[in-house]
């Protein structure tokens, strides 16, 4: 099995934020520290290093951990930061989470790796209802067939999952780990909650 010490994390954190109305998501606070730090604190300890893939406000995430900028895909989504964190990593194998997921799972790179078997699969989170595509498990073999994919001006990631073999991984026991704060009601919502 592939070992969750041998890969590398990115932090999908260089959005435009256009849903919490033009904010650095990764800096927007929760229970009074960004949201990146509870996603950095959670995946610190599953892998053998975390990047972080933003494009504004670069001092303050280099001051948690190194930052690797979209490079010429800019407004691709998460497939700019996908292109960045293959072209980056020390790896082989990548791990990529939304900023927007502070409670992913303490499991979450293991049970991810145990799910891929060969280079073309890609291990992605299901939570039982749905497909959490941000937050997923990509060999940087994938790269020349994401470039290819960008290049010809395509930005969907369902479309270039298509193009491979998706490998869902079964979350259901942990739905709610990958609460999104994709706007500040829920961010509202969730700043309620205790911490856990």
């Amino acid at each position: 099995m592939l070992d969750p010490k041998d890969i590398t994390a990115v932090i999908l954190a260089g959005g435009e934020g256009r849903r919490m109305g033009g904010a650095d998501k990764g800096l927007v606070s929760l229970w009074d520290r960004p949201l990146v730090c509870h996603v950095l604190d959670r995946l610190k300890p599953q892998v053998a290093e975390v990047l972080i893939n933003a494009n504004r406000n670069l001092d303050r995430y280099r001051a948690l951990a190194p930052v690797i900028p979209d490079r010429d895909y800019h407004s691709a989504g998460p497939l700019a930061g996908f292109e960045a964190g293959l072209s980056h990593a020390p790896s082989e194998w990548v791990l990529f989470v939304p900023c927007d997921s502070p409670l992913v799972p303490a499991d979450l790179a293991r049970r991810l790796c145990a799910a891929v078997h060969r280079h073309d699969q890609i291990a992605v989170v299901d939570d039982g209802a749905r497909l959490h595509a941000a937050t997923a498990l990509l060999h940087q073999s994938l790269l020349p067939s994401l470039n290819n994919y960008l290049d010809g001006g395509d930005r969907k990631l369902q479309l270039w999952y298509e193009r491979h073999q998706l490998v869902p991984v079964d979350f259901s026991d942990e739905a709610g780990a990958f609460f999104n704060l994709n706007t500040p009601h829920a961010l509202a919502e969730l700043e309620k909650q205790r911490r856990r």
